[in-house]
């Protein structure tokens, strides 16, 4: 059927396709009369189909040839299904406990079929709107960027790996563009795509326009986005990628994977637990002032930096005399030295993470595709307090990321202006 050439699946047609695999009708006992199909692609690219019966399931995920929020007149390549494929086998290898095995993959049919993560997993977005707590959310993804950013760097892989692995990554640079356009071009200048909640946040609007200040740390960033390829990144890691439960964190949806700077992950998680913050307001009642969850997200913000940079550190540390050469082995030798590296590394990896963080939360507010966090919230005068609060927070913390030696001190000032 592969060799057939691309079409669009829809649950019929993927029956069919199934058959005609065996290992993918395999893994459903070879029952298919009994099939369940259906289809909850929410996102803004993909169709995405769960597929359960009484011996098996798994999710057979299909990129189209546009983006699908928006529809046939922005068209985008489906190449984007091999490199999600790709991304998820090698951090999967890497981090298997928080990501999805892959089961099969047609690259002419830009088909991924994978795990079903089945109920109570739900999207941790919706699970941060419902206000429920996850424990070992901060322990898992943490982690997991730890591991997949340590050993996909330099500071694990020769440089002949590591350029050839970065060669294979650039041929995703469709994805790269797009992420370009919406998230450090559009944002801050008319466009046909962008929207708010207007007519409340229409000042708002006019004044990352007019705000040269932000619009230079927004090109530094998008200069630093295209540049600097320090290790695969998942390239689009927020909260609307994760599926959780208590005790299980999973990392979905690599498709926007690149080898591409490490604060941009980092960011777009930590961003967008903030973005989660802020929405709160909108989300409570009388029930439910949801004061202690707010205090939540924040420990959860806090302890997702401080767990990572203790883990980045510990794989550092440990693999030190490895093959990575990201830094002259002579360093190794001047203990100094080599907390100085470590040190600096560190830093600049904070306030980078803190920059792309705040351009992920303008996009999300001011930009072409917003969060649910703010979405769900019914009346767009409250929405909007919500999102000014949150955009005000944004733009002075790009602003002013380096003068943050801490993520403590982050989420002193998150708790300043909106206790």
């Amino acid at each position: 059927m592969a060799s057939d050439g691309f079409r669009v699946l829809d649950e019929k047609s993927l029956v069919e396709y199934i058959k005609a695999v065996p290992h993918l009708s395999s893994k459903l006992g070879d029952q298919l009369d009994d099939l369940q199909i259906k289809e909850v692609g929410d996102g803004n690219l993909n169709f995405v189909f769960i597929v359960v019966n009484g011996s098996g399931s798994f999710v057979a995920k299909q990129a189209l040839p546009y983006i699908r929020c928006i529809g046939e007149s922005w068209p985008m390549t489906k190449e984007r299904a091999y490199f999600e494929a790709v991304a998820l086998k090698e951090h999967g290898a890497l981090c298997p406990g928080h990501v999805p095995e892959v089961y099969h993959f047609d690259r002419t049919m830009s088909l991924i079929v994978m795990r079903y993560l089945e109920p109570p997993h739900i999207i941790l977005r919706k699970g941060l709107i419902a206000g429920i707590e996850y424990p070992l959310l901060a322990e898992h993804m943490s982690e997991y960027m730890a591991r997949t950013l340590f050993f996909t760097s330099l500071l694990y892989r020769t440089t002949t790996e590591h350029k050839q692995a970065v060669a294979e990554f650039c041929g995703n640079v469709e994805l790269c563009r797009l992420t370009e356009q919406v998230v450090f071009s559009d944002p801050y200048k008319v466009s046909q795509y962008n929207r708010w909640t207007s007519p409340y946040l229409d000042r708002d609007v006019e004044a990352v326009r007019e705000d040269n200040a932000l619009k230079l740390e927004v090109a530094e960033l998008k200069s630093m986005f295209c540049e600097r390829a320090q290790a695969l990144i998942h390239g689009d890691l927020h909260t609307g990628s994760i599926m959780v439960t208590h005790d299980s964190t999973q990392v979905i949806d690599p498709e926007f994977a690149f080898y591409g700077p490490m604060g941009f992950d980092i960011g777009a998680f930590l961003g967008n637990l903030i973005l989660a913050f802020f929405a709160q307001d909108g989300h409570a009642n009388g029930e439910n002032d949801r004061k202690s969850y707010k205090e939540w997200i924040l420990r959860t913000t806090e302890e997702t930096w401080d767990l990572f940079h203790k883990k980045f550190i510990a794989l550092w540390d440990e693999y030190k005399d490895g093959s990575g050469e990201a830094y002259l082995p002579a360093i190794y030798n001047n203990p100094q030295l080599q907390l100085l590296v470590k040190q600096k590394f560190m830093e600049d990896l904070f306030h980078d993470s803190l920059g792309f963080g705040t351009a992920k939360m303008i996009r999300r507010i001011v930009g072409v595709a917003h969060v649910e966090d703010f979405e769900s919230i019914s009346d767009p005068g409250k929405r909007a307090d919500c999102e000014r609060r949150a955009l005000d927070f944004a733009k002075m913390l790009m602003k002013e990321r380096r003068k943050f030696r801490s993520i403590s001190e982050v989420v002193s000032a998150i708790q300043k202006v909106h206790p």
